[in-house]
């Protein structure tokens, strides 16, 4: 159990035109326009992925880097969106709700995990943008694979009739619940409000618009024997919600250096009974709208043993 929430392995798009998406940025209210020019931002933002990497390697996390040379996916560099992995050989594949992150999907990725890890299954749901549903993945949904619960904001990336189907395909109960900023702006992904680690949960509380329904989230999250890191709303601006617990020489948490700079002494000396933090630096790319959490996308599965030639 010790890796379940914790993946040792994950997957990376690698951005060389990587900018704010304009498709997306009437939702998300995290999004900012860069201040250098496209080409200073794209090179930047491909620096920082670079050093992203080194760091997670160096700290022992398996990492498979795809590379993303189109002009059109300025969102490639989140793939925990369009794709998700599960223990016993499970593969999720999502639709999305701006049409340009439709493109992001490719099956590369997803034969490499075919070939690296042992897969028993892929269902695409992808096929139902036709319909204009939305579930993107990881983002819309901060799943406990210990507890089997998939904690959901309401919104237009997470429709409730797919949501109910993942859960009944994947097996886990479905938490929604209704959560904005201080403005009174919804959020847009879960993935920015909370993060789910083996011994401890980060969420802002606050952020849950129903008082009822913030005592039961906070309630679950320790039945299932996290310790509840209560973030304030600016923490959550800082990206403090969006890190993710892995699996390398310990076990770590990966966030930004942003993230890492918000959070208290306090904060961190919970996560440290159980993780050691691994800040990243990533400004150019959380101008995007995302942080660390967003470029990983975590791979749950066993690994094929290598065959000796």
């Amino acid at each position: 159990m010790s890796q379940l929430q914790a993946p040792g392995a994950v997957v990376m798009i690698r951005p060389h035109h990587f900018c704010s998406n304009p498709e997306t940025r009437d939702d998300n209210a995290f999004q900012t326009l860069a201040r250098e020019t496209a080409d200073v931002t794209s090179a930047q933002a491909l620096a920082e992925f670079d050093a992203a990497v080194a760091a997670l390697r160096g700290a022992g996390v398996s990492v498979h880097v795809f590379d993303d040379t189109s002009t059109e996916t300025p969102d490639s560099v989140f793939p925990n969106n369009w794709f998700s992995t599960h223990a016993g050989g499970h593969v999720a594949v999502y639709p999305m709700y701006a049409a340009n992150r439709r493109k992001e999907r490719r099956w590369d990725v997803i034969e490499l995990l075919k070939r690296d890890y042992r897969v028993q299954d892929v269902i695409d749901y992808s096929g139902l943008e036709q319909d204009g549903l939305a579930l993107e993945g990881t983002g819309a949904m901060v799943l406990d694979h210990i507890g089997r619960i998939a904690y959901t904001v309401k919104s237009n990336r997470a429709d409730p009739v797919l949501l109910e189907r993942f859960c009944t395909h994947f097996n886990f109960e479905p938490m929604v619940f209704e959560a904005r900023d201080a403005q009174g702006r919804d959020v847009y992904h879960t993935n920015v409000l909370m993060g789910i680690g083996t011994d401890y949960a980060l969420i802002c509380l606050d952020m849950i618009t129903d008082p009822t329904r913030r005592a039961e989230v906070a309630a679950r999250l320790e039945e299932t024997g996290r310790r509840v890191i209560d973030l304030t709303p600016e923490q959550i601006a800082g990206f403090a919600g969006n890190a993710l617990e892995l699996t390398g020489h310990s076990r770590l948490l990966a966030l930004s250096s942003r993230a890492a700079e918000v959070l208290r002494p306090d904060q961190i000396a919970i996560i440290e009974r159980s993780a050691t933090l691994l800040p990243l630096s990533i400004p150019t790319i959380e101008t995007a709208g995302g942080s660390v959490r967003c470029m990983l996308a975590g791979i749950h599965l066993s690994p094929r043993e290598r065959t000796q030639s």
